[in-house]
């Protein structure tokens, strides 16, 4: 991992807990987490030890108050343990992402007997991991075409349907899940707490990813699958007002997830150049190679500046859905563009997979599709500056 990483030089006011919590990410990527990448990739090892200690250590439910007993950190923290994180291994980044997602929403719209029967021991990091369910074979980015159905039938709920891309489907402790409880339309969708095992649930069989492989998606299968009636996450009909409430924080996460990617496969490439001689001379002598590394620095810096942008105007509660959607569409892009470039100044060893700029080059590709692809951020960016 590149540890030459000076935050100070972005010039964003940073608290110590911020300097803090980023250390202490680093400190467990690199030596809990870097060490075993490779072979998680090669063997689609979902890493449920490392996740078990980041559960432990607060991690999966980052931003959970301490009136929850959570660990009440901000928006800027998450970005900043995400980029951090996915340095040493993207497969767990991305599964502490959607298990933070998942954390939040207990925190934000359980009720009380929810909170002290889940989200308390799941803070403790006793749970594992949290998957959340809202994508379905047909609906893709439109959350509101949901078809998982949630019927009443006393005092539970039957739940049928299916659920795909779910990441860390195959570990989660418990599912959230979005089903459509009263008609069409966003006002019909309801969550729901889904705990691990329940009859009714089938987890299928782990995809086979390009990337990203260790993070356990599979796809959930409901069949008569029956709930209690107060494992209801906040207001029947609400769902789709739930799954969009922590969409900037999503998309900043994943923001510093793939600002995580790049600045490793920078470090891979700058120390590369400065090892590999060609014509006498080490590759990094050229101006060529200078000029590649240059671009490269200069786009991870930019995209620095707008992750924590967004971030910072989230915890102050602003306007930003344009914010952060410019943040997760130019993380993400550049991010393919780092590691594209990254490999081709490795020549034909970065196309092996001895050297780990392949395994980034795979794990790259899906940020620009996950938590909305780049397509529909840039819908949305357009949509906030033609309403000015």
């Amino acid at each position: 991992m590149n540890s030459n990483i000076d935050l100070d030089r972005f010039a964003v006011p940073l608290a110590d807990e911020h300097r803090l919590v980023y250390r202490t990410a680093r400190e467990f990527a690199a030596t809990r987490l870097a060490p075993q990448a490779r072979a998680r990739d090669l063997n689609a090892r979902f890493p449920l030890e490392p996740l078990m200690e980041l559960g432990k250590m607060g991690y999966l439910g980052m931003k959970v108050s301490d009136a929850d007993a959570g660990p009440g950190l901000d928006n800027v923290a998450f970005a900043l343990v995400m980029e951090a994180l996915a340095e040493g291994c993207v497969s767990t980044a991305v599964v502490v992402a959607s298990s933070n997602l998942a954390g939040k929403i207990l925190a934000d719209h359980a009720s009380p007997a929810i909170k002290e029967r889940w989200l308390a021991p799941y803070l403790r990091g006793e749970l594992g991991p949290a998957s959340f369910a809202l994508t379905e074979p047909d609906g893709g980015s439109d959350a509101a075409a949901v078809r998982t159905s949630a019927r009443l039938d006393g005092d539970e709920w039957v739940l049928n349907g299916e659920k795909v891309f779910i990441t860390g489907a195959i570990e989660a402790g418990f599912h959230l899940v979005f089903a459509r409880s009263d008609g069409d339309g966003k006002q019909g969708l309801s969550c729901f707490l889904v705990e691990r095992g329940t009859p009714g649930l089938t987890v299928g069989r782990e995809e086979d990813k390009m990337g990203q492989r260790a993070s356990g998606t599979a796809p959930l299968a409901f069949q008569d699958c029956r709930v209690p009636a107060a494992n209801l996450i906040g207001e029947r009909g609400h769902g789709y007002r739930i799954a969009l409430s922590n969409v900037g924080p999503g998309r900043v996460g994943i923001a510093g997830l793939s600002i995580g990617i790049a600045e490793a496969a920078l470090a891979a490439g700058s120390s590369y150049g400065r090892e590999r001689r060609a014509f006498g001379r080490a590759i990094t002598d050229f101006q060529n190679t200078q000029f590649v590394l240059a671009d490269c620095r200069t786009e991870l810096d930019a995209a620095w500046l707008l992750a924590l942008r967004a971030a910072r105007l989230l915890d102050q509660n602003k306007p930003c859905v344009a914010e952060t959607s410019m943040a997760k569409l130019f993380a993400s892009e550049a991010c393919g563009r780092i590691v594209d470039r990254m490999v081709q100044l490795h020549g034909g060893y970065g196309y092996t997979r001895e050297f780990d700029v392949e395994r980034l080059y795979r794990d790259a590709r899906v940020t620009r599709i996950y938590e909305g692809t780049s397509e529909i951020q840039r819908i949305l960016i357009a949509r906030q500056l033609l309403a000015m």
